[in-house]
């Protein structure tokens, strides 16, 4: 289990404050899919609240217990039936694809049927680093900066 000082706790704390539940842990318990489920979002956020549904305060301690054990986070504040929890984030490089060159990216584009009845079309599309896709799922470039032309005849 992690360890806070009180001041890395009471920094936390204030952080987690507006903060809203992300995983709420319901009748069934701590089951594996709930444990799943927080491991992500400490690694997604860092910083959680966790809401416990159940009346039973010493089961919730438990929980409370039994999460930070198992997934290695530090317990920041225990308010009735939130938890508050701090795992630092884990960092993850992205790769980048073998097949896209240098400032190219891919992009799904998603166009709606003419009728509106049947399937979208759905596209994925390569981008270089100068274009963009517009609302209605079409490629754009960017169009080269204006210059002005009196700047431009003081320049020569």
């Amino acid at each position: 289990m992690l360890k806070l000082t009180p001041a890395e706790r009471s920094a936390l704390r204030a952080e987690a404050h507006g903060l809203n539940p992300v995983v709420m842990i319901g009748e069934a318990g701590l089951t594996e899919s709930v444990m799943k489920e927080i491991a992500a979002s400490l690694d997604a956020h860092g910083l959680i609240k966790v809401r416990v549904f159940g009346d039973d305060r010493e089961e919730r301690v438990a929980i409370y217990e039994q999460i930070c054990e198992e997934l290695d986070a530090a317990p920041v504040q225990h308010i009735g039936k939130l938890l508050v929890l701090y795992r630092p984030k884990k960092e993850v490089v992205k790769e980048r694809s073998s097949k896209a060159g240098k400032g190219m990216r891919e992009v799904t584009i998603v166009k709606a049927s003419a009728s509106g009845t049947k399937k979208p079309s759905v596209t994925k599309v390569m981008l270089k680093g100068n274009e963009r896709v517009t609302a209605g799922g079409n490629i754009k470039r960017a169009k080269p900066r204006q210059t002005s032309t009196k700047k431009s005849a003081l320049n020569k």
